[in-house]
């Protein structure tokens, strides 16, 4: 059975190696989604970041998953996809996938996941887009704990040519960034630094592209969102210690000066925001029980409280181990959770409708975290 996992097949003096499909037997959502891209980090070191794609056109009438299907793809990559994955999204028909230890950003058609250009960024972390530009964050310096010799920086990179045209210097480590106006607000995480005392929001004028600011907001900064009413909200890692990992709510006060505005006691691991409603998944590790406490739930951006405390109460949701990732649908509401498991082999990504019934599950890369969809406009 092991030998049937991979299948040669020779193409012009080039070993491809297939995807291994699955059937979902599920009937894909309506509306113009017409796939899913999911990004599995792999070990550090391993070199086994991997991406799978869930195909919701509905020419199978099912929704059918697609497991490491760049190797197929791209069958002249020596070393295929690269050492961590660590951000995947979609702009116009790009796909962008963040390699962090590879040192790469590799950008691919959204249609078809073929590699048409490769961006050398030094420990990269994250993209985002505004206009005709990708931001991506940059650790700058090698994977090292302690030392402060190498602060952050955002490079700025023209989504036509692929060239690097700028860069900024922000904080230690930066991890997520977010748009809002002329503005680029970027989560610096102190994460190598040995007492964290990173705990800022950079303030990024995008027209000078200079540091204009910083908010100060708590220790190891990681996810950061804007919602549709102009704020951002910003999740912290803490020290794994006396601080605990939360939420806040950054909001423009009287002059307009961004700040926390709200403090939320949830370690959030990831979140999406779909219209006023942000899903939230966490895990914490607690040193009295040796255990990891996970929570997930949904909260009001338009009100700042939480509208339910828990986002399924589906039996099957008590089957993941590690929830690493969520997306959902932002027409039908419908979601996905990817369980990294144990860190160190294959995850699972589940589907839950939009009243948080379970509907199926299916075997991934490893260490699955990271997920962005595909429309078509026409459809």
């Amino acid at each position: 059975m092991a030998c049937l996992a991979f299948v040669l097949a020779c193409r012009e003096d080039e070993l491809v190696m297939l995807s291994d499909t699955q059937d979902t037997g599920a009937v894909p959502p309506s509306g113009n989604i017409v796939g899913m891209y999911v990004l599995c980090e792999g070990n550090m070191g391993s070199n086994k970041a991997s991406v799978d794609y869930l195909d919701l056109s509905g020419q199978a009438n099912t929704a059918v998953y697609h497991r490491n299907i760049y190797p197929e793809r791209n069958p002249s990559e020596v070393k295929e996809l690269g050492d961590v994955g660590n951000d995947i999204k979609v702009c116009g028909n790009q796909l962008w996938m963040v390699i962090n230890c590879s040192n790469m950003v590799v950008v691919a058609t959204a249609d078809s996941c073929r590699k048409i250009a490769k961006i050398d960024i030094p420990n990269c972390r994250y993209v985002t887009f505004d206009g005709a530009y990708a931001y991506i964050s940059s650790y700058v310096g090698p994977v090292e704990l302690g030392g402060t010799e190498h602060l952050g920086r955002v490079y700025k990179v023209d989504t036509a040519t692929f060239a690097k045209v700028d860069s900024v210097t922000v904080g230690y480590q930066p991890e997520e960034m977010a748009v809002i106006g002329d503005t680029l607000y970027v989560a610096n995480s102190g994460g190598y630094l040995t007492d964290l005392r990173e705990r800022s929001v950079s303030m990024v004028d995008l027209p000078s592209f200079k540091e204009v600011g910083k908010i100060d907001v708590a220790p190891n900064l990681h996810r950061i969102r804007a919602d549709r009413h102009g704020q951002l909200w910003v999740s912290s890692r803490g020290d794994y210690w006396s601080e605990l990992s939360r939420l806040y709510k950054l909001a423009p006060d009287a002059n307009g000066n961004m700040g926390v505005a709200a403090t939320f006691d949830i370690p959030v691991s990831d979140l999406c925001i779909v219209g006023d409603s942000l899903y939230y998944i966490g895990v914490e590790w607690s040193y009295e029980t040796a255990t990891n406490n996970v929570c997930h739930g949904i909260i009001d951006v338009a009100k700042g409280c939480a509208s339910s405390s828990v986002l399924t109460s589906a039996p099957e949701f008590a089957d993941i181990v590690l929830p690493y990732g969520i997306i959902v649908n932002p027409y039908e509401r419908d979601f996905y959770v990817m369980d990294a498991k144990d860190y160190l082999s294959s995850g699972q990504l589940f589907h839950f409708k939009a009243d948080g019934s379970f509907d199926w599950k299916v075997w991934t890369g490893d260490i699955p975290g990271h997920a962005a969809f595909v429309y078509d406009d026409e459809k």
